[in-house]
């Protein structure tokens, strides 16, 4: 790549990796996917090298754990406070079910509404209920802090390949 390129294509990629960290901070769209999709392209665009490869291998597990981490970490935080599968299920099916339809936030608010509403109808106990939809929450708020750790470090990793690699 000419000299004159390199600079604009690594403030471009950098930039559009913030965008990135923002989906993360507001989720309005899958930051972390977007980080990972921005690293692809600047290794299609200049070649991944020998670092580069082993750092884009490591930006995809990041990818994986970081997409899979709120559900992870929600599903079991209601479960460890005594959820029954079916209510995760369902709580978890309303969450990406009414994401679609009302993006951001929809599916933050459906999935602990029908959580709690699920656990009730199966219980017969608002306590438990309760209980259940707040291990589901402090999991949500847990996920969020490690996808936003997860979205720097992939950051981070980014600038270490292109102006180390």
């Amino acid at each position: 790549m000419s000299q004159w390129l390199e600079i604009p294509l690594k403030s471009l990629t950098l930039l559009i990796m913030l965008v990135g960290v923002l989906g993360v901070i507001v989720p309005i769209y899958p930051g972390i996917v977007v980080i990972w999709l921005v690293a692809l392209g600047y290794g299609l665009a200049v070649g991944f090298g020998s670092l580069g490869g082993w750092l884009f291998a490591l930006l995809t597990v990041l990818m994986l754990v970081g997409t899979l981490a709120d559900n992870i970490l929600m599903g079991t935080g209601a479960r460890k406070k005594g959820a029954s599968w079916y209510a995760i299920g369902a709580g978890l099916v309303a969450g990406i079910g009414v994401t679609i339809l009302w993006p951001p936030f929809g599916g933050l608010i459906a999935a602990p509404i029908v959580l709690l509403l699920v656990e009730y109808l199966i219980k017969r106990n608002w306590k438990e209920a309760f209980d259940a939809t707040r291990g589901l929450v402090l999991g949500c708020g847990w996920s969020y802090v490690i996808r936003l750790g997860i979205a720097l470090l992939m950051v981070l990793i980014w600038v270490i390949w292109a102006w180390k690699g």
